[in-house]
């Protein structure tokens, strides 16, 4: 009994030689050589045919390439690096929103209160043209990005079907690998061997067998590695498709704003162009008064010249009234308060050098106009500037014909606003000299005044005895 088994372990190493094969001629030529040999060692064989795989060793599986899963994980990882990149591009553009509607507001602010700095508003609408042209550009790369996303879903998509494909394809060709191996229903092989017609058609199903599942396990390692790259190119697909949505939901987030953003730009616009119309219109008719008056150039200098030296003789006779009204203590140091302007309208004319002729030469300018003209229908209110004492109310004493009527108010020692060319008739002067204002209070009305060509109030601020721009202190 016991040499029986030892007969067998033998016989395959014998029967091997026997039959002219070894193991690098592969299993298939074994069984091929095996069929052709004496029947008595080709039944001893059919002991060992379900072992043969350990014996001779079965070929490993060809090694399955990681190159697409490899590549969709690296797309993944590059597609949180533009993920990353777009929310910074999207945070850049909210921060130019966010500068361009401060601009904006402040613009419009300043469009719709109370005499515009037209120079300023301009030069303020300039830059805003410039950011939006910026936010614009942004805006157009993001939609940019947008498209290219939505191509990439659709590529993605594409992608993702073949693979899906590809991979129904190898589980077929897997599955009838499988029937094939099991055609009987899947009756035992023992059964299947021993219910052959002939050894040699046992020994060819065996080769065969073993030749399929060396296959098959190579078929069965892409199908795993088939399913990763597909489950890859699954989330992939999932996270493009939810970047590109929230891409767009923040896109369309901030074309809304812009969309407003440029409105109320366009509205600034026409409000800066509706007031430099009107400045222009209250200049032409100053300007075509000047005409007439201007004819004798030889009188017109002469009057520059007079009504520089009545002002030059009121400020001096101003500042000894101030000093007076200060030594029985009315007037204060110092000016703690704020000061409002004296009435709405059209600047004509800022503080500083100008083309308008009408005004005297100072300094290096051959025109220098020391307040702010704001033109307002005659009769208007004029306001005081903040609180103080009036220190002179009247005709200018020092002015040739006609005379200028002014209000002159004094904040402090050194603080003073002047207001000429206020009407002297129904609507003179509401207040005296000596008497004490507060801010807002009615103290005259527009006039037409002194040499003026058309109603408007010449507003001033004297500042330790020089006349400085108002816009400085409102």
């Amino acid at each position: 009994m016991d040499a029986e088994p030892s007969e067998d372990r033998a016989i395959l190493p014998a029967t091997a030689r026997a039959i002219g094969w070894s193991p690098r001629h592969g299993p298939a030529a074994f069984v091929r050589a095996a069929a052709r040999s004496r029947p008595r060692v080709a039944w001893r064989l059919l002991v060992f045919l379900l072992v043969i795989p350990l014996v001779v060793g079965v070929a490993a599986p060809p090694r399955v390439s990681g190159d697409d899963l490899a590549s969709a994980q690296a797309r993944q990882k590059a597609l949180q690096q533009k993920i990353a990149s777009q929310k910074a591009e999207v945070a850049r553009l909210r921060a130019l929103q966010v500068g361009l509607a401060s601009d904006i507001a402040a613009t419009t602010a300043a469009l719709g209160g109370i005499n515009a700095d037209l120079a300023a508003t301009k030069k303020q609408i300039t830059g805003m043209t410039t950011k939006i042209g910026q936010v614009q550009a942004v805006y157009a790369d993001l939609v940019q990005q947008v498209n290219l996303l939505d191509r990439e879903v659709v590529s993605l998509g594409q992608e993702q079907a073949d693979q899906a494909q590809l991979l129904a394809d190898r589980k077929a060709l897997l599955a009838a690998h499988i029937r094939e191996a099991y055609r009987t229903d899947r009756t035992p092989l023992i059964q299947q061997l021993l219910a052959a017609g002939s050894v040699a058609d046992v020994l060819q199903d065996v080769g065969s067998y073993l030749d399929l599942g060396s296959a098959d396990q190579a078929i069965s390692t892409q199908i795993v590695a088939d399913q990763q790259t597909l489950d890859a190119l699954g989330t992939l697909l999932a996270q493009t498709r939810s970047a590109k949505d929230d891409l767009r939901q923040q896109t369309l987030a901030q074309k809304i704003a812009l969309d407003g953003q440029l409105a109320e730009l366009r509205a600034a616009k026409l409000r800066q162009a509706a007031l430099q119309a009107e400045t222009a219109r209250q200049l032409a008719i100053q300007r075509a008064g000047w005409a007439k008056i201007s004819k004798n150039a030889a009188a017109v200098k002469a009057a520059l010249a007079a009504d520089a030296t009545a002002q030059r003789e009121l400020a001096a006779h101003i500042a000894a009234l101030v000093e007076q009204q200060h030594q029985f203590g009315n007037i204060p140091s110092v000016f703690n308060g704020t000061l409002i302007w004296p009435v709405s309208g059209v600047i004509t004319q800022e503080f500083g050098c100008t083309g308008f002729p009408s005004e005297p030469p100072i300094g290096n300018c051959a025109h220098f106009h020391q307040g702010i003209d704001i033109a307002a229908p005659m009769y208007t209110p004029i306001h005081a500037a903040g609180d103080g004492v009036v220190v002179f109310a009247g005709p200018n004493p020092y002015d040739p014909y006609p005379k200028a009527w002014i209000v002159i108010i004094a904040h402090s020692d050194s603080l003073l606003t002047w207001y000429a060319h206020v009407d002297n008739g129904a609507y003179g002067p509401t207040v005296s000299a000596g008497q004490a204002v507060k801010a807002g209070d009615v103290i005259a009305y527009v006039g037409m005044t002194g040499r003026t060509t058309g109603p408007h109030l010449h507003w001033a601020i004297e500042y330790n005895h020089t006349f400085v721009n108002p816009r400085l202190f409102v």
